[in-house]
């Protein structure tokens, strides 16, 4: 599996042709490209930004082996973050509030933290909100597509059921696309597209679909063997109303949520494949390197399995690497 880097010209006007360009580069090759909201921006119009989110979607259609998530943009108020502490500091301007932090780690990371509200009149921001929506609708195979914010640079996670709403109710979602930035209504084809997920499609694009992906063969599903993490709704005809409040939520078999309250609280578990490697000859390549560049130490990277499990709260579940895989 091939990721995409989150910095491939991520927010650019133009940068559809970099995405589209990947895509194609990598040959056959299984990749996921993140956030791809982030990554569908053209330059068509007066303002030189538009929607590419049809020949993005094309694209994923055709190419197989592909698969996105979408970083859906929703309106209101939430944080942006992120390691590159220049373009955080260059995005300080917008800051709403006027708060924010940028700072270096010993000259080997950083961090920049902006807080950000996205406006339904603010021509850009619209327009991003509608490129996400088109996507999601656009793909045709759920099992391939997954319900993100890219949280919290979009919207924060606890907005996944408005998001769901958004995706099953074409009248709803209508209503909100008639109240957004006219010139924004004018470069969206999201009133024309008639499709509405089915529940069934939700559950796919945001259980079994990501547990396939990650080849998780106990997860995503209710089958003999499976891990027992399930949510338990009633139907209701507002949708955002459902997802929000669930009846009942059981991770690993245990009961964690009654009607919409925490009634224990559960740590989750660290999943992870162990890769054989010449550990002797990648090691002793790395060290010096660290040593010369770097004011931490490698050994400061190496994470070991006492040092997850001995909290007494997380467990280690290791996976086996699929036979034949490629990196």
């Amino acid at each position: 599996m091939v990721p995409q880097s989150r910095m491939y010209n991520l927010g650019v006007p133009g940068n559809v042709e970099t995405s589209l360009n990947t895509m194609s580069g990598i040959e056959g090759l299984p990749m996921h490209l993140t956030h791809i909201q982030f990554h569908s921006y053209g330059t068509e119009g007066d303002r030189k930004f538009s929607s590419g989110a049809a020949r993005i979607a094309e694209a994923v259609n055709k190419n197989k082996n592909i698969t996105v998530d979408v970083g859906q943009v929703l309106f209101g108020q939430t944080v942006t973050a992120s390691g590159d502490s220049q373009r955080q500091h260059a995005n300080a301007g917008h800051a709403s509030p006027n708060k924010w932090v940028c700072m270096d780690i010993e000259c080997d990371a950083g961090c920049g933290i902006v807080p950000f509200k996205y406006k339904d009149q603010n021509f850009v921001n619209a327009l991003q909100w509608a490129i996400g929506l088109e996507t999601f609708l656009l793909v045709d195979d759920p099992w391939r597509i997954f319900l993100t914010t890219d949280h919290p640079n979009g919207a924060p996670f606890y907005h996944y059921p408005h998001l769901v709403k958004l995706l099953m109710n074409k009248s709803f979602r209508n209503d909100l696309l008639a109240q957004i930035n006219p010139d924004a209504q004018s470069m969206t084809t999201l009133g024309s597209l008639d499709r509405e997920y089915s529940l069934y499609e939700i559950a796919i694009m945001t259980r079994a679909g990501a547990a396939k992906l990650l080849g998780l063969s106990d997860r995503g599903h209710l089958g003999f063997g499976a891990a027992a993490d399930i949510t338990v709704y009633t139907a209701q005809e507002d949708q955002e109303k459902m997802f929000a409040r669930p009846d009942y939520v059981f991770k690993d078999g245990e009961l964690v949520v009654k009607n919409g309250e925490v009634v224990k609280i559960v740590w989750g578990n660290v999943h992870t494949v162990k890769p054989e490697f010449d550990r002797a000859r990648i090691e002793s390549e790395l060290k010096p390197y660290f040593d010369r560049y770097h004011t931490m130490k490698m050994d400061n990277f190496i994470i070991r399995d006492h040092e997850i499990e001995d909290d007494g709260r997380s467990k280690l579940l290791t996976h086996a690497c699929h036979a034949g895989g490629r990196a």
